[in-house]
C-alpha cells in the first residue's frame, strides 16, 4: 500500500467517528436593523458550523404572533443549517412601523434581515399569514430565494374577506376587559382542543403586547390578492396542509402555485408547530435537502 493510499484509508476510517459526534444547536437572539427600526430575531445554528451547513432557513410567522412560534423547530432544523425567525415589525420585540404595513412591506423587512446577514441564498418557511409574506419575498428576490415551504396558507375568497373586514381581530381593548375573553376564545378555537392553556396564554400575550398594531398582520393577510400573486411564484414550493381552520383555504393555494407539492397532515391541527413539529421537520428535510 502506498503512502497516499494509507493516508486515504486513515481518513476514511476516521469519518464515522467524526460524524457520530453529537451536534450542539446554539439557540440565540439578536437584533438587526431594518427599514422600520430594529428587528428582533430568534436564531439557531449548529456547533459544527463552517461551509458544510445546508442552505440557511428563514421562518416567517403570522400576526399577531412572533418568531417564538418556531422554537419547537429551531432545535431540530438547526442541527445542520442556520435558522432565523424574526419578529415582524410591530410584533414581539421588534419596532413598530408608523402605519400599517402591507404584506409586501413585511416581506421587505425580512429582506433587510437577509441583506444585513449577507446571506447569498436562503430557503423560506411561512406559516399561516407568514406564508403570504414568504411568497412576496420570493417574488421580489427570485435569485436569492431557493425553495419555499408554505404551511396553512390563508387564501381568502371575497365572502371571507368581507366577513373579516366587518369584524377584524384581535379586537381593540375595551374598558370592561371583554376583549380579553373574546380573544382567548378565538385563539382556543384556532389552536384546537389539543392545545394547552400555556400555548393559548402565550398567543394572547403576544396580541396584548402588539397593542393597536395587533390587527395589522391579520388585516394584511385577509386583503392579500392571493389569486393574483401566488401564480407568479416560480420557486419549487411545498404546501403543508394540517386540518386546521385554514384547511379549505390551503387547498385553494395548491391550485394557484405553478410548481407545487402538497402534503396533507390530517392528524395535525392549529397546534402544527407544537404537536406536529417533528412531522413538519421531516417533510421539510425531504423537500429542502436536495
Amino acid at each position: 500500500m502506498t503512502r497516499t493510499s494509507i493516508r486515504a484509508a486513515a481518513r476514511n476510517a476516521s469519518l464515522p467517528s467524526r460524524k457520530s459526534q453529537p451536534v450542539t444547536v446554539h439557540l440565540r437572539k439578536m437584533y438587526v436593523d431594518c427599514r422600520y427600526g430594529q428587528l428582533h430575531v430568534h436564531t439557531a445554528f449548529p456547533s459544527s458550523g463552517g461551509f458544510d451547513e445546508l442552505t440557511p432557513l428563514v421562518c416567517i410567522h403570522p400576526g399577531p404572533l412572533s418568531g417564538r412560534v418556531f422554537r419547537p423547530l429551531l432545535g431540530d432544523l438547526g442541527k445542520d443549517r442556520s435558522v432565523y425567525a424574526p419578529d415582524l415589525p410591530g410584533h414581539g420585540e421588534s419596532d413598530v412601523p408608523d402605519s400599517p404595513p402591507s404584506m409586501a412591506d413585511y416581506a421587505a423587512a425580512v429582506g433587510d434581515l437577509i441583506d444585513s446577514l449577507r446571506l447569498r441564498q436562503v430557503d423560506l418557511l411561512g406559516w399561516q399569514g407568514g406564508s403570504l409574506a414568504a411568497v412576496e419575498l420570493a417574488l421580489a428576490r427570485p435569485q436569492q430565494i431557493r425553495r419555499v415551504v408554505l404551511a396553512s396558507v390563508p387564501v381568502f375568497d371575497a365572502r371571507e374577506r368581507e366577513a373579516f373586514n366587518a369584524r377584524p381581530w384581535p379586537s381593540r381593548a375595551r374598558e370592561d376587559g371583554s376583549h380579553l375573553v373574546e380573544e382567548w376564545q378565538r385563539i382556543r378555537r384556532a389552536r384546537g382542543a389539543q392545545s394547552t392553556t400555556a400555548r393559548v396564554s402565550e398567543d394572547l400575550s403576544g396580541a396584548l403586547r402588539a397593542g393597536d398594531s395587533a390587527a395589522w398582520g391579520p388585516t394584511a393577510t385577509a386583503n392579500y390578492p392571493a389569486g393574483e400573486r401566488l401564480p407568479l411564484l416560480r420557486q419549487p414550493a411545498l404546501v403543508l396542509r394540517p386540518r386546521d381552520e385554514l384547511w379549505d383555504m390551503t387547498g385553494r393555494a395548491e391550485t394557484l402555485i405553478h410548481e407545487c407539492r402538497r402534503a396533507d397532515l390530517p392528524e395535525q391541527g392549529g397546534d402544527l408547530l407544537d404537536a406536529g413539529a417533528t412531522e413538519v421537520a421531516r417533510y421539510m428535510r425531504d423537500f429542502l435537502d436536495r
